[in-house]
């Protein structure tokens, strides 16, 4: 089989059944006795075994089938599903996470897995072995066993079980080849291709990829489900040539190990088999039936790779800066039909737009699923009782956006856990539940994307903030007293600036929560947070909906042209040159009874001046969280959708220019950081 070919599908499916082993085993830890997560869990484990094993990744299905026999003891009410146990079933998770991860980055999904599988082992030895299902076969197994020897997953037993039902003979054949056999897999083959014309083979040792490697000596065995008899199985494997022996045992699907109860997907999917083995020669199967009614009513989505969307926005950009192209063509030459087709065109490209900013849409759930887990593990380190609330997970954003904002999730939930919640004992005197509440909440407003991250701990004490940030040097004694609460608290974003008593591996390194702010507004968002005594602490994340196109406030600075962000932009206006005044060395303005500081782009960016100065001058109102500022420009030009294209690797250090955009007239604008100006 051609790996490469079903690559991408293994590593999609087989992340969507880690994940989901994640969930369910977090929620089997307060509902031990649901056995109907257990059903769950055991599935996903099961799919991603067989999955692994058809691809040929043997150490990863191998430790799955580990996990398995903990979950099937589980199951059948051997195993207790304490803390303790589930503790060693989650760091089986993260160790195929991590074989999964390999294979995605193009290795062979190779893990010393030891010290886990130790465990495992340990917690099935709690039970006597015919209550647990057996290790995967690596080996053949001799006939005389077959009978007692062969062990079977649930959906392999339910196969068996009804094929008795329907009248079907189940056969364990064992086929030795001659010690002089040439081509040893293609033997292999003919024989298949003779055992699939009389039946359905439903298990092999060793598996089909090890057998098509050549990856055994001269015999190899196979569970086969058919209406013939010995004989005639017998008779026609035998006429493959260099074929030595072929040894055949009856199954009695009555005596095979009952390890548990088959699942309803397991007994269809059996039922489906034996349909189809049952009509080969005559009128198309009641499962064809379903499955071409089913087709209609299906779900109809695809799995699309990322760079194909990535790909196709590249080229709607190009479209639309051709679309502003012709716009301005149209206006200069004023002709009606041309600026009829070119309105047309505009909303055409515009409904296309949104159809492609959709398409690239994904729920930010992509990033918060893998949060319960974490919140678990560090709660149990840090000996604290926490519940993660999370809300609006469905809320979508960027697929580029989504990528970038799990590092900075990740430090704010350990920073509210760590710093926020107080330990159980100290909650119970303050009055509260010993359980420490942590939300995670997302939700749309405008064009933007609000991501906060909330705790009902002790919030943040302005005094050791304070007194923490002029020892650091980040403000001075005399400054530090005029600071509101929010400032002080702003300050936590300073770099290098900890509150932590000690040095731990959650924090207190020196890694201040400025790692945070700064990857937020290099993707074009802010961060901020609020805090009450004894209430809690909230970070409130802003981000923009998509980051490749853009709306923006287009400006001329004498000859040139610049774009502003228009979600940096309060308001625009015009002052007198006499409304200008001067504090610590810096222009400013009274805006709105806010002291505002003055900047003059024309200065800032070296511009060569072609236009004198008159008595009344153009500003745009800019602001970065609660801090503002007033960007003098020579006039505004207008709204319009741009699209952000990067400086490239030669110009990587420019300050506040964010990128470039191509204009209607050809010509290149800069675009304006604005967060960059204020900071």
């Amino acid at each position: 089989m051609e790996k490469n070919q079903y690559l991408d599908m293994f590593i999609d499916e087989s992340t969507e059944h880690l994940q989901a082993m994640n969930d369910n085993l977090l929620k089997l830890e307060n509902a031990p006795d649901d056995h109907s997560i257990i059903d769950e869990i055991f599935r996903s484990a099961h799919t991603l075994k067989g999955m692994a094993a058809t691809m040929g990744y043997e150490d990863l299905a191998s430790l799955t089938h580990q996990m398995e026999n903990v979950l099937d003891g589980i199951r059948n009410g051997k195993i207790v599903a304490d803390s303790h146990l589930l503790d060693v079933v989650f760091e089986s998770v993260d160790d195929l996470e991590a074989m999964v991860n390999d294979i995605a980055d193009g290795g062979e999904g190779k893990r010393d897995v030891t010290a886990v599988v130790a465990k495992l082992e340990k917690i099935e030895n709690g039970v006597s072995v015919d209550e647990v299902a057996a290790t995967v076969e690596k080996t053949t197994v001799p006939v005389k066993e077959s009978s007692t020897g062969v062990r079977f997953d649930d959906f392999e037993i339910t196969v068996l079980k009804q094929s008795k039902e329907q009248g079907f003979n189940a056969y364990y054949v064992n086929v030795l080849l001659r010690e002089d056999v040439i081509l040893k897999a293609a033997r292999v083959f003919m024989a298949f291709e003779v055992l699939e014309q009389i039946g359905e083979v439903i298990k092999s040792v060793p598996s089909v990829d090890q057998l098509e490697e050549e990856n055994f000596d001269l015999d190899f065995s196979v569970t086969l489900v058919t209406k013939e008899s010995v004989e005639d199985v017998h008779s026609r494997i035998m006429k493959v040539s260099e074929i030595d022996r072929v040894d055949i045992v009856t199954i009695d699907a009555d005596t095979i190990n009952d390890q548990e109860q088959p699942s309803k997907g397991a007994v269809e999917a059996a039922e489906d088999i034996l349909e189809q083995e049952d009509t080969k020669d005559e009128k198309p199967s009641t499962s064809q039936q379903k499955e071409s009614k089913g087709a209609q009513g299906a779900n109809k989505t695809i799995r699309v790779n990322i760079d194909r969307l990535d790909s196709l926005m590249n080229l709607f950009e190009e479209l639309v800066i051709d679309r502003g192209r012709l716009e301005q063509i149209s206006s200069d030459l004023k002709s009606s039909e041309l600026t009829e087709t070119v309105e047309h065109m505009s909303r055409i490209s515009g409904d296309l737009q949104n159809i492609i900013l959709n398409m690239r849409m994904v729920p930010v759930e992509q990033v918060f699923n893998r949060f319960p887990r974490m919140v678990r593990g560090i709660a149990k380190d840090l000996n604290k009782k926490v519940h993660l609330e999370i809300i609006g997970a469905e809320t979508e954003l960027d697929r580029t956006v989504i990528d970038e904002i799990g590092d900075p999730l990740v430090h704010l939930l350990r920073n509210s856990m760590d710093h926020g919640l107080e330990m159980p004992a100290k909650r119970l005197e303050s009055g509260k539940s010993e359980e420490g509440q942590v939300t995670l909440k997302a939700y749309h407003s405008g064009n933007h994307v609000f991501i906060e991250v909330a705790d009902d701990g002790a919030g943040i004490n302005r005094e050791k903030v304070l007194e923490k940030a002029i020892k650091s040097g980040v403000v001075s004694e005399e400054n530090g007293a005029t600071l509101t609460d929010n400032q002080v608290y702003e300050l936590l974003f300073s770099s290098g600036l900890s509150t932590a008593d000690k040095v731990s591996d959650l924090s207190g390194r020196g890694v201040g929560l400025d790692v945070v702010k700064n990857k937020i507004e290099s993707l074009g968002g802010n961060v901020t947070v609020t805090s009450k005594p004894n209430e809690g602490t909230t970070f409130s994340i802003q981000l923009p909906l998509t980051l490749s196109i853009i709306s923006v406030m287009l400006v001329e600075i004498q000859d040139e042209i610049y774009a502003v962000p228009l979600s940096s932009i309060i308001e625009t206006a015009i002052i007198k040159k006499d409304e200008i005044m001067a504090a610590h060395n810096q222009k400013v303005i009274d805006f709105r009874g806010s002291v505002v500081p003055l900047l003059d782009l024309t200065e800032f960016f070296d511009v060569p001046v072609t236009k004198e100065d008159d008595d009344f001058y153009s500003i745009v109102i800019v602001r970065k969280g609660e801090k503002m500022a007033a960007l003098v420009v020579n006039s505004f030009i207008g709204q319009q959708e741009i699209v952000l294209k990067s400086l490239g690797d030669y110009l990587t250090n420019v300050f506040a220019i964010s990128g470039a955009t191509i204009l209607g007239n050809g010509q290149v604008a800069l675009i304006i950081d604005c967060n960059s100006l204020i900071k």
